[in-house]
């Protein structure tokens, strides 16, 4: 067997939690320690990943990553820590894989940038949807041109709070169209190869209680790409939207429509469903894929590899800081409503 990695997990909540059920018993790697600022969730989370084996537990970080045995660092905090962590990781020599958005702000962002490009450690955003087998598919579709030049990409996910809580965090750290956007712009990336080259948004307040000064609890963004094409992306956390997921991608020959397997009405035992229509034929073909939705260990391996054989990453630092501008741009744009008004439009006047 090759290395084994120590890894230490920063972040102890929802996503730390999606990250350490899919890489502790790996034979690649070793949980080294947790960390956690609530010590009772560091805690259970040392005990329910031990494996058999000590794994550390503290509120505070900066030792654990000072450690010999530690050769990665998880970094599955709120926002507005990931430069501050990501600068100690490095400073103490270790490999980063970073949750989205990389930081809370534009300027942080480019800070956050430039230190993983002057780095000689390997730095690997957390773009899931990049290890996803069934993006993976569809992207392939897509290059391969069975629908023909991209013209159209439709992606709505919204979210019916349940847990108010935990999503009154979240929009108190960003709102949804940064943090679940980066994953789509960087797929519009990904898949269409065109450049974004404008970018505008609208957002809306469905309840007031959970969102913070200045915020916005939906909202959507409109992209036009390089070739002429289009994609929009809607995000809503409401106690009051349905929850929704739709990815429909749009070419001069057909279309692909991606249903998770939770959204299919029947057949879910399958997987999920990449329904691919021939417009030259008027033919439907469907494939079932048997993809986890969010594999967290393929994106270690993907840093694995980067470590191993000096590999750029996927997506590369230069992608996924891309669609971090592109969403804090649209994010500006809702905030300061600067949008084209009917008013000011020439078409009036």
């Amino acid at each position: 067997m090759g290395k084994v990695y120590g890894v230490v997990l920063i972040g102890c909540g929802h996503i730390g939690q999606e990250h350490i059920e899919n890489i502790y018993y790996r034979e690649n790697v070793r949980i080294v320690g947790v960390v956690d600022f609530v010590p009772e969730r560091a805690e259970l989370f040392s005990r329910k990943y031990s494996c058999g084996q000590v794994v550390l537990h503290d509120t505070d970080y900066h030792e654990m990553i000072k450690r010999d045995d530690v050769d990665i660092v998880i970094i599955a905090t709120y926002v507005k820590t990931h430069l501050e962590i990501l600068r100690d990781c490095l400073e103490a020599g270790k490999h980063v894989l970073c949750e989205k958005p990389i930081a809370s702000s534009l300027e942080e962002g480019e800070e956050f940038y430039k230190l993983v490009k002057a780095s000689k450690q390997k730095v690997l955003i957390a773009h899931i949807l990049r290890h996803n087998a069934s993006y993976i598919k569809t992207a392939e579709l897509i290059h391969d041109g069975v629908i023909g030049d991209i013209r159209l990409m439709r992606m709505v996910q919204n979210h019916h709070i349940m847990n108010r809580d935990r999503y009154a965090s979240l929009l108190d750290d960003c709102s949804p169209i940064v943090d679940c956007g980066v994953h789509y712009i960087d797929v519009v990336h990904w898949f269409s190869g065109c450049e974004i080259v404008s970018v505008s948004g609208m957002g809306a307040i469905v309840n007031k209680e959970n969102v913070p000064e200045g915020g916005f609890d939906y909202g959507l963004i409109a992209m036009r790409l390089s070739n002429g094409g289009m994609a929009y992306y809607e995000a809503g956390w409401t106690n009051s939207t349905s929850s929704e997921n739709i990815k429909e991608f749009v070419g001069t020959k057909g279309r692909i429509r991606l249903i998770l397997r939770d959204y299919r009405k029947d057949h879910k035992e399958e997987g999920d469903l990449l329904e691919v229509y021939n417009d030259e034929t008027k033919e439907y073909s469907f494939i079932n894929i048997k993809a986890q939705y969010k594999d967290m260990y393929a994106q270690l391996q993907t840093l694995i590899d980067m470590i191993e054989n000096d590999t750029e990453g996927f997506p590369t630092i230069e992608s996924a800081f891309k669609a971090f501008c592109i969403a804090m741009e649209a994010d500006r744009k809702i905030r300061r409503g600067l949008y084209l008004t009917l008013e000011s439009d020439p078409i009036y006047e």
